[in-house]
Parts: C-alpha cells; structure tokens; sequence
C-alpha cells in the first residue's frame, strides 16, 4: 500500500539535493536561490486542498477514489524528471520544477488519505510510521545515486552535459522517473481501494446534484476551515518553524558545505561539485536513519505520547543543524575522510545525520498521527490538503524573508541559514507541548 511512497519520495530526494546546484550551475546566484525554489510552496499552496476535495467526492468502480491522482501525478513527474537535466537556462529549470512540483502534489494528499482510508484508527501509527520508512527508502536512493555513480567508476565527477550539468544529475533523475512510476504502478495493481457505503454513495450524488465541481469542492474547504479541529491549530506554529527550517536546509546546504567543507564560493570548480555530491550523501545518511528509527518511534509513543516523540525528535533536529559548520573541524579526536579526501569531524556527521533523521521520521509521521483520529473520515483528503498549506505557508514565506530580509540580515553567509534552520526546529519543537490530546490511545495506538 505504502510503496508508491518510495517513488513519489525519490523524487524529493533528487530536488531537495540537486535543485539549487542544478540552478547555480545554470548561472544563479545565491540570493536568488529562494525565489526560484517557489515552485513547491504555490503549487503545494493552490493544488493540495483543491485535489484532496476532489478526490473526497470522488469513486470509480475501476479505479478507485485515490489512486488515479497519484498515478496521473507519477507519470507526468516522470517526464519532468527526464526533462530536468537538460534545463538550458534558469527560467526553463524553474518551469520544470514547477510541473514535477505540481505532480508531487497530485499524488501526495490523496496517497495520505488513501492509508488513512484503507486503515482502522488503532493502525494509523503503524501505516503513517510505514509512509516514513518508505519515505526515508526513496531519499536516501535518490541522494546516494549519484555518489554511486562516480564512487563506481561509472561515471566521472568532471563529465559535464553542454549547458554545465554534471552528466551523474542527468543519470540520476532519469533512475528517479524510473522509480516514481514503477513504484506508484505497484501500488496501483496490488492494494484495492474499500468503496463508499450505499449511504456515502448517495450523498456524493446529492452533492453533485448540488454544484458543480468548481463549486462544491470551494464550498469543501471553506467549510473545512471553518470546522477546523483545535489540534489542527494548535500544530500550525510548530509546522510553520519546522518547515521554514527545512526550506533553509535544502535551499543552502550544498553552498554551506561548499564554504566550510570545500572553502569556495565557486560553482564552476571541482570543490562546489565535491560539496554536491557531499550534500547527498549526508542526506542519504539523515535519511538512512529516518527509515531505521522510524518503527522504533511507534514503542516510544506508546510510552510518551506522540506529542512527545515529536518534541524530542525537533530538538535533536535542531542541535544536528547547529553543528552542521562545525564539520571541518579538525580539532575533533576522531576523523572520517570521505571519498574526497576531505577529513570531516565524525562526530558532527553522527550528530547532525542521527539528529536530523530522526526528526525528518517524526515529521513524516507524527503530525498525521495527530491529525488522522481528530477529523471526519468522509472529509480526509480535503483535510489532509489544508494540512499541507501549512507546510506550503511557512516555504513561501521563507522564500520571500530570506530573498528580500533575512540573508543580507545573515551577513550573506550561508553557514549562518544553517544554524538558523536548527534554531527554528528547537522553536518549533516547543510549541509541540501545546498541543492538546484528548484522547491518548486514539493518538498513540
């Protein structure tokens, strides 16, 4: 059931640790990084509740009620993907990640809606902490590729394509759209979908008798707000910081590594490529340990609430970015030299890829979990999109403080985003106690 994550989450994989390199090599500079990652936020902004309202009121005896969104969103990211690579310019890069954004986006809500359907309350911790182990799976692949590419001989670190992008990119999205569609396609022909009771049935053919589409799915969401149950406001301000901090990693990474691993700011020279392929091999590694510890969390909520997995997992997050400048430190007693020859702190990568990965677990799942037992089932996938603006929200207002404010206030030192990302995930880790659990077995089970 939960394959078709694997899929779905290389293709993040691939964005969250090429993107920004991807357009630096097509002539970007710093920062305009946050304005060209706006992609994902809108797309996510304005597609999430409109497609889990559609899909709430939708049933096909052949296909289903979820699973045709997700196999349309997996085809067409799949070219996307193919496409991406051979990118000529900024603008047509940007383009691209605004369709295979959009795709995502197809898929996502009602693949989430899709496991909430398909599983009783008391397996909501175990389906949605699966969606984390498939999810950690397909990030970890799509962030080792291309390091395995080159550690194999397969490829070279200095074989370019004509418009300057490295040819293991453009090897490594088309392995990605290999996966996305083939992973979707096993969900899709082996899990059915359970169909709507006669009474449900009936009262989707009332609502189409009522409006049309355009109108019953705006009328869906504004209800949806109204109605809003109170632990789904009270986890806004803890998406909002965890999310922003997020944003900040994915979009600076790979030029922090690059500035205090490799000490260069120039992306036409071999350390910048090193600080690339770096950057998805440490992601590969938070991510390795997303889907390790990512069943472990299900024991530990049992015994301290999910709110409280979710509180530590941000803290330990939040001191694993703080210690992301600290990798070149060579004062530190043990020493791990990479590939590349470059001697980086062992004990900084555990930190940071064991605190990370943690929290990168909790967040895939914990939040749902806290989510799933507090909304009506009939209204899961309009839910589960608004849900998803508040991690959409807090991306498009990371984009525009850090574009226009907050990295000239940063000295314009990407080393500094990092470390502001780990603050915020220790913030957003704090709001986690406010949240109110009315009923502890229904969120823990």
């Amino acid at each position: 059931m939960n394959f078709g994550f694997f899929g779905i989450q290389f293709s993040f994989g691939l964005q969250q640790s090429n993107m920004s390199a991807i357009y630096k090599y097509l002539g970007a500079d710093e920062a305009s990084l946050p304005m060209l990652w706006l992609a994902g936020p809108i797309t996510g902004l304005i597609l999430q509740p409109i497609i889990g309202a559609i899909s709430d009121g939708t049933w096909s005896p052949k296909f289903g009620r979820r699973k045709p969104f997700f196999l349309v969103g997996a085809i067409i990211s799949s070219v996307a993907l193919v496409l991406m690579p051979f990118s000529t310019s900024i603008w047509m890069a940007a383009s691209l990640l605004w369709i295979l954004d959009a795709a995502n986006n197809i898929a996502m809500e009602p693949y989430r809606a899709f496991v909430a359907d398909k599983l009783p309350n008391q397996q909501h911790s175990i389906g949605f902490l699966m969606q984390s182990f498939f999810t950690g799976l397909g990030i970890t692949l799509a962030n080792f590729t291309p390091a395995i590419l080159v550690a194999f001989g397969v490829l070279a670190i200095t074989d370019k394509m004509s418009n300057g992008i490295p040819t293991y990119t453009y090897y490594a999205f088309f392995i990605g759209a290999v996966a996305a569609i083939v992973s979707i396609l096993l969900s899709v022909f082996t899990t059915k979908e359970y169909p709507p009771t006669e009474t449900e049935l009936e009262e989707m053919a009332l609502q189409r008798a009522r409006a049309n589409i355009f109108k019953r799915t705006w009328e869906d969401i504004v209800m949806a707000f109204q109605t809003m149950p109170l632990t789904m406001k009270q986890l806004i301000p803890v998406k909002f910081f965890s999310w922003y901090a997020m944003f900040c990693y994915w979009e600076y990474i790979t030029s922090s590594l690059s500035v205090s691993v490799f000490h260069t700011t120039d992306q036409a020279s071999e350390g910048f490529s090193k600080a690339q392929l770096l950057t998805g091999n440490l992601n590969g590694t938070y991510n390795i340990i997303c889907f390790v510890v990512a069943f472990a969390l299900v024991p530990i909520a049992r015994k301290i609430g999910a709110k409280g997995v979710h509180f530590g997992a941000l803290v330990l997050g939040g001191l694993g970015l703080i210690c992301i400048p600290y990798l070149n430190n060579v004062d530190v007693l043990f020493h791990l030299y990479n590939p590349f020859g470059q001697p980086v702190a062992i004990s900084s990568i555990y930190l940071y890829s064991f605190g990370l990965g943690i929290s990168w677990a909790s967040m895939m799942a914990m939040p749902y979990q806290l989510l799933a037992g507090s909304i009506p089932k009939e209204k899961r996938g309009v839910y589960m999109g608004i849900f998803n603006m508040f991690i959409v929200i807090p991306m498009a207002i990371q984009i525009f403080t850090m574009q226009f404010f907050v990295y000239d206030l940063l000295g314009k030192n990407p080393v500094n985003v990092i470390r502001l990302a780990g603050l915020f995930l220790i913030i957003g880790a704090v709001f986690t106690l406010f949240i109110t659990v009315k009923n502890k077995n229904q969120i823990v089970a």
